[in-house]
Order: C-alpha cells, then sequence, then structure tokens
C-alpha cells in the first residue's frame, strides 16, 4: 500500500477569523462547515472501503482487436483511505472549472466508471440534474453519503454501492448514483429516499430533474461479446413469471361431487 500523503493544517482559518464570512452562511451550511474543520483537524479517520477518483474527457470508447470493450480514464491522486484524504481530495478540486461534457467520479476500488464493465453490466443508477449554481454543494453531500456508507446502509443486502459521478452539461450539473444490482427495488426506492432526506429544501431537486435507468438501457451501452450471455440470461429471469420456488403452477381441481 503506498505511503499516505501527510496531512496539513496549518492553513485552517481560526474560529475568529471564519466569523465574518460564516455571517453570510445558512445556519445548515455553518453546520456542514464547522463539521468539515472538525473532521480536518481529526487524527486520520480511515474510511470502511478505498476509494479512486476517475476524470473522463468524454473521448470516444474504442474496441480491441479482440472485440473487448475499453475505455480511458484517467485516475487522479491517490487512493481515498481516510476522511482527511477525501476533505483534501474534494477542497483542491475546482468543480466549477470542469469543462462541459467532462467528468469525474469517486469509485470504490476495485469498480470503474464504466456502464460495461464486469461488476457494472447488471447495475444501474440515479441521475439528478441540478443548477451549477448549487452542483458543487449537491456533489459534496453526495460524496459525503457514500464514503461515509449511508448509501450502502440502505441498500438490499445483496447489493454494493459502487460510486458516485458527477458530469457537467451547458446549464447543469448531472449527478449520479451507481449500484451493483438493478433488480433490487429496494435498492432503488431507497437510494433516492437517502439523497432527498439529506438535502437542505434549496437543494432538493423538483422530481422531473431525476430519473433512474439501468445501464444496459442506455442507448451508448453495448456489452462486450464475452458479457453478453450474463445479460440475456440475466434479461431471461427477468422476463419470466416469477412464481413459490420457481415451480410451474399446479391447477388442483374441486372434488367431484358424490
Amino acid at each position: 500500500m503506498s505511503r499516505r500523503p501527510q496531512l496539513f493544517t496549518h492553513g485552517l482559518s481560526s474560529l475568529s477569523q471564519a466569523t465574518s464570512a460564516s455571517d453570510a452562511q445558512s445556519p445548515a451550511e455553518q453546520r456542514d462547515d464547522a463539521k468539515r474543520k472538525f473532521l480536518m483537524a481529526m487524527r486520520p479517520l480511515p474510511t470502511q472501503h478505498y476509494w479512486n477518483v476517475y476524470f473522463d474527457r468524454q473521448s470516444k470508447d474504442q474496441k480491441s482487436d479482440d472485440g473487448e470493450y475499453n475505455v480511458e480514464l484517467e485516475q487522479l491522486g491517490s487512493q481515498i483511505e481516510s476522511v482527511q484524504d477525501f476533505w483534501r481530495y474534494n477542497n483542491n478540486t475546482p468543480v466549477d472549472q470542469i469543462k462541459m461534457r467532462e467528468s469525474i467520479y469517486l469509485f470504490k476500488q476495485g469498480f470503474k466508471p464504466v456502464w460495461e464493465d464486469r461488476r457494472n453490466i447488471n447495475g444501474g443508477s440515479w441521475t439528478f440534474r441540478v443548477p451549477k449554481s448549487v452542483g458543487p454543494d449537491f456533489w459534496t453531500r453526495v460524496q459525503m453519503l457514500a464514503i461515509g456508507e449511508e448509501l450502502q446502509g440502505v441498500l438490499d443486502e445483496n447489493d454494493q454501492l459502487c460510486g458516485v459521478g458527477l458530469s457537467v452539461r451547458f446549464n447543469s450539473h448531472l449527478i449520479t448514483i451507481w449500484h451493483r444490482d438493478s433488480s433490487k427495488q429496494k435498492s432503488v426506492d431507497a437510494i433516492l429516499a437517502c439523497v432527498l432526506q439529506d438535502l437542505p429544501e434549496e437543494l432538493r431537486p423538483k422530481p422531473d430533474n431525476y430519473f433512474y435507468k439501468r445501464h444496459r438501457d442506455h442507448a451508448g451501452f453495448k456489452a462486450p461479446p464475452g458479457l453478453q450471455a450474463v445479460l440475456d440470461s440475466r434479461n431471461d429471469s427477468e422476463d419470466s413469471p416469477v412464481t413459490a420456488a420457481n415451480q410451474p403452477l399446479v391447477t388442483v381441481e374441486p372434488p367431484s361431487a358424490q
């Protein structure tokens, strides 16, 4: 494991220096700001999972000669292993400077932000379209729900959170939350409830500004040949009628009159 970078705290503002700035904040913003400063000043607090940050410039996807799916993603910085690592990355990543059609992702180790990746292929994601004016704050809160394991905690016990992403569009940010199994309706409903419950009123999007979609339902989705059979099997099981114990239905005739 690579050595964790040293945490520097000498640049943190004192409470007296921050008074004038905090006066312009709402009570909720002041609480969030105080929480962040408290966490940054603590000793390293390990996260339950390791996380990686990826950057995507929307380059065209390519396929190798053997037909396998490839995508070019740039991994930013070192692996996130603690709360302090997260705030160091988050506070030094200017979301407002990400260009049109570019994306940034915070994903668990072992997962990549690619629909066709073997561990994502049966998954889906919620997408929230938010104004750029509130996008960075919304993005920070969603990332906190991810690394704090709050999103994982509401999922079906057989499901996993993969990661979260932010993509820049003309006048909005698209913020996505990916999980591994789109067939788990409990997970789908719980992710939305968890996000909306955490947001203050001024950040909460209107119902027509968020939606859920399976990865394989996107127009650009193309399963690699080696995984197409997995999808076909999954589609067959979801389309077939569900019966108790997966047994054929049996019709029992009433007894004839004696």
